[in-house]
């Protein structure tokens, strides 16, 4: 499976933004298959937690350390950077990201855990991806990501209508024409990517709701 494409409609999310403290990260195995684990320990250079790794929406929030670090996945819990396995699925973040998603894929072929992170929203074929979002006109080059406005301020059903072309073959081809329903209090991540089997991209959304944070004593 390739991932074709990372689109996101993204809400202000300043209550991340503030602090370093409130520095998380959310996980989603994007159509992991059955016999991948369902959990694995995320190390970040300070402590392990162990996380779910959902196939159709994203993990709870998990927080992780500030500054620049490593994230690697691992099957046991470790409690110093000399216990870890370099051949661990791992990603880089840097210390400017104050949350983040880990988009991992399977890959059977990686003994000590079999799934690979990608964190960068970008389009990694040579196909365009064109067509409307709402009142809004998406435009996506090959290799590329693009981040969308908010397609509307409240909860109400906007038009998808999604059409792509290949290097081959310049002709405008439909991938869906639907309706979504807006939720205001969240970000969508949409991934557009290719399926064993399908002659067209296939289209999966996923909601990113995150509770706001709570007000300090005193505070108005």
């Amino acid at each position: 499976m390739r991932v074709l494409a990372l689109i996101t409609c993204l809400l202000p999310c300043t209550a991340l933004a503030e602090k370093q403290a409130g520095r998380t990260c959310r996980i989603l195995f994007l159509e992991g298959p059955a016999s991948a684990p369902q959990k694995l320990y995320l190390y970040d250079g300070a402590t392990s937690q162990d996380v779910e790794l959902p196939r159709m929406n994203f993990s709870k929030i998990y927080d992780i350390a500030a500054g620049a670090v490593t994230l690697r996945l691992l099957p046991a819990p470790v409690t110093k950077p000399e216990q870890v396995n370099q051949q661990a699925p791992s990603a880089t973040v840097p210390e400017t990201l104050t949350d983040c998603y880990l988009i991992l894929l399977s890959a059977p072929d990686n003994t000590v855990a079999p799934v690979r992170i990608q964190m960068l929203w970008f389009n990694l074929t040579k196909d365009n991806i064109s067509g409307n979002i709402g009142s809004q006109r998406l435009a996506m080059a090959g290799i590329s990501r693009v981040i969308l406005n908010a397609p509307a301020s409240s909860s109400v059903d906007y038009p998808v209508q999604i059409e792509y072309t290949t290097p081959a073959d310049p002709r405008h081809r439909p991938v869906c024409e639907t309706r979504w329903r807006h939720d205001p209090r969240s970000r969508s991540v949409v991934f557009v990517y290719n399926q064993g089997g399908r002659a067209y991209p296939r289209i999966l959304g996923f909601p990113d709701y995150r509770p706001p944070a709570p007000k300090k004593a005193g505070a108005p």
